[in-house]
């Protein structure tokens, strides 16, 4: 088991040096530019509102008739593309040098706050939509995310670094991205055999179950560190 997440850790840590390739000259040019990186950080919180408000307004816009798959599709792509300021945003820290206390605490709260609008519109839109059972799933799932996120900043505020369990924010990121992707994408294709809303819907009730899991392991090893 240590040897799969020691490949996983690998692979994870490869990918990640191949995006800063590639975002570097963007990042030098913003910098260039005067942007700081607390501003980009706020860049990419307002993209995520965007897409909070693409989704709420495809589903408020068709209740009581068929979704317009196309706000989903929109609100997935907003998702993945601003989500990509999280990284921009490290990056121009370091690159510029101008990491500081402040600018690593805005970041963590307005990656909070990206998560309550994002995830909360997609269980607005399963209350539109009459699916009580799936908004439950997701409102489990921004819960499991939120507690993820607080265990490991209240150990570290104790002294000890808790970084354990799946589910951590770029995965939670991916998943509620690609989900809406796939169902906007299978919705305006006209997809009949089953409802392409349940392509989210299960995505939100895979996340509820991880990031809780996640949650209580995070528990468990402050159980056994502190005393």
């Amino acid at each position: 088991m240590s040897y799969i997440k020691t490949k996983a850790k690998s692979a994870r840590d490869a990918l990640q040096q191949g995006i800063y390739v590639v975002i570097n000259p963007f990042v030098r040019l913003l910098l260039r530019m005067g942007v700081t990186p607390n501003i980009i950080t706020f860049i990419g919180f307002l993209g995520n509102l965007a897409a909070a408000v693409a989704i709420g307004w495809g589903a408020y816009s068709s209740q009581g008739r068929t979704l317009e798959w196309v706000w989903l599709t929109w609100g997935g792509a907003l998702i993945i593309g601003f989500s990509l300021f999280d990284m921009l945003d490290g990056q121009a820290a370091r690159i510029g040098h101008l990491a500081s206390t402040f600018g690593a605490f805005f970041d963590s709260v307005l990656d909070r706050y990206c998560e309550f609008v994002t995830v909360g519109a997609v269980a607005y839109l399963f209350l539109c939509r009459g699916w009580d059972i799936a908004a439950l799933l997701t409102f489990l799932a921004l819960m499991g995310s939120l507690l993820v996120s607080y265990t490991r900043a209240r150990g570290e505020g104790l002294g000890v670094v808790c970084k354990i369990g799946f589910m951590q924010r770029p995965e939670r990121v991916v998943v509620t991205a690609l989900s809406l992707l796939a169902t906007g994408i299978c919705g305006q294709c006209g997809v009949r055999s089953f409802d392409p809303l349940w392509i989210v819907a299960v995505a939100m009730g895979i996340m509820a179950v991880f990031t809780n899991l996640t949650a209580i392991a995070r528990i468990n090893y402050m159980r056994k560190h502190l005393v």
